[in-house]
């Protein structure tokens, strides 16, 4: 029986390495991919727009539907390349559009990858495992209680003043309220599949879970003391001019450039990143330990220990799986309307709406939201690659014994520097908290 040829390397990049392209034509080309990009960004942003403006359902669609589904899809491959780019390989770039003709031998940079995945988890073959056949219920609920919650979550983020799903006045509640639900899809996955390994990884991911949700609502505290507010919608108004205050500002302007009135000393943007640093930090890491991202991914460790979803294959598996990118989608959206500054343009955003009018405001304020949510994605997923996985042990003296107290510490801080000094104090203690970071990183990294 002769074995199948296997497909050679020469077959996509040739017999022979390729001359590395010129400085002068890899800078023309990055160049044009990027612009290409923000194109696209634009237009994008632009749809989400218009589609807001369906009565009912517009939001929906937009929001949670297209933003969130999309982004979601589309980073299962860009953590692949991203993480490829950081270990010096090619990444996934085998997957072709074989029936389209001209693209027959063409790996079109791995995103045929991103279909095959879809197909494959969609035609995989369902298998329940014997012991889990009495609790059939429970093991199909478990998968659904991980998937829910991570796009509802999405329906309090606004990403522009009018494109938001819910506004509900206890907004950051209600993010902690469906966040906590996960662990009962971790604890149900472990336990119904009747698996001494599985129920391991769900009490290890439940565990985690709940230590990591106490720090993650003590990480917040501050912003509600500096804004006022536990609605999302409130955070992001006060974080830059809303539309009375810029109409006002253009109708008593005297010159071209109508000036920010939202900066704090005139020079300064009132986000949330600005009053509350350490807070900011804190909550990156606790979420990234609440969505079970590396290097807090030992509840489904499955190159040295087995996870929770153990005993799920096919669709089931695949919900797992892009729950995480999609709580990671979540994630990002809302460090950004807490921390920073929602979907604001601070210092342009009266000139702007004065030249360009409020519609194309509103698409640049969408525009600006989904530059910052990607970038904070690109950090999460740098810190998946370029961080080792802490061993559980870690993952709790972490949580309890460190990240615990800075936060209590913090919120006790900032609310005696709220009563004495007001908010213009804790731009200042922010400030100065800004300047130990970057000295503390220059002195013990440099």
């Amino acid at each position: 029986m002769s074995t199948p040829a296997a497909r050679l390397a020469s077959e996509d990049f040739g017999p022979a390495t390729s001359r590395k392209p010129e400085f002068r034509a890899w800078l023309i080309t990055t160049l044009i991919g990027w612009a290409a990009f923000i194109a696209f960004l634009f237009f994008f942003s632009w749809i989400l727009v218009q589609l807001g403006r369906i009565p009912v359902v517009g939001n929906i669609v937009a929001l949670i539907l297209i933003l969130v589904m999309i982004t979601a899809t589309l980073l299962t491959m860009a953590d692949r390349k991203w993480s490829a780019l950081m270990q010096d390989r090619v990444g996934p770039n085998r997957a072709r559009f074989a029936i389209i003709p001209g693209l027959r031998d063409k790996p079109l940079k791995g995103i045929p990858h991103i279909v095959a995945d879809v197909l494959k988890m969609l035609f995989k073959e369902d298998f329940i495992p014997e012991g889990a056949l009495h609790n059939r219920i429970l093991f199909n609920l478990a998968p659904l209680l991980a998937f829910a919650p991570a796009f509802m979550l999405f329906a309090v983020v606004p990403v522009s003043p009018t494109l938001q799903v819910a506004k509900v006045d206890w907004g950051i509640l209600y993010v902690f309220a469906l966040a906590s639900i996960a662990v009962f899809g971790t604890a149900l996955a472990g336990w119904t599949s009747n698996n001494k390994l599985a129920l391991l990884g769900g009490l290890r991911a439940s565990a985690q879970l709940v230590s990591y949700e106490v720090t993650l609502g003590l990480t917040v505290v501050g912003t509600f003391i500096a804004f006022g507010t536990l609605r999302l919608d409130g955070m992001a108004q006060l974080q830059g001019m809303v539309e009375p205050s810029i109409r006002t500002a253009i109708a008593t302007a005297d010159s071209w450039f109508v000036h920010d009135q939202s900066v704090l000393f005139g020079w300064l943007p009132a986000w949330g990143l600005i009053f509350q640093p350490l807070g900011m930090i804190l909550f990156l890491v606790a979420a990234q330990a609440e969505i079970k991202r590396a290097p807090f991914d030992t509840p489904e460790g499955e190159s040295e220990i087995i996870g929770y979803f153990l005993e799920y294959s096919g669709l089931k598996s695949g919900l797992f799986l892009i729950a995480e990118y999609a709580e990671t989608v979540v994630v990002a959206g809302i460090v950004t309307t807490v921390f920073l500054g929602a979907y604001h343009l601070p210092w342009v955003e009266p000139t702007v709406a004065r030249a360009l009018g409020f519609s194309s405001l509103e698409v640049l304020q969408v525009f600006a939201f989904i530059v910052k949510m990607l970038a904070v994605i690109w950090v999460m997923f740098v810190v998946r690659w370029a961080f080792p996985r802490f061993r559980y042990d870690q993952i709790m003296r972490l949580g309890w014994k460190m990240m615990l107290p800075i936060s209590l510490v913090n919120v006790a801080v900032t609310a005696a520097v709220y009563l004495w000094a007001g908010r213009e104090g804790m731009a200042w203690m922010g400030i100065a908290e800004w300047a130990g970071i970057i000295f503390y990183i220059g002195l013990t990294h440099g």
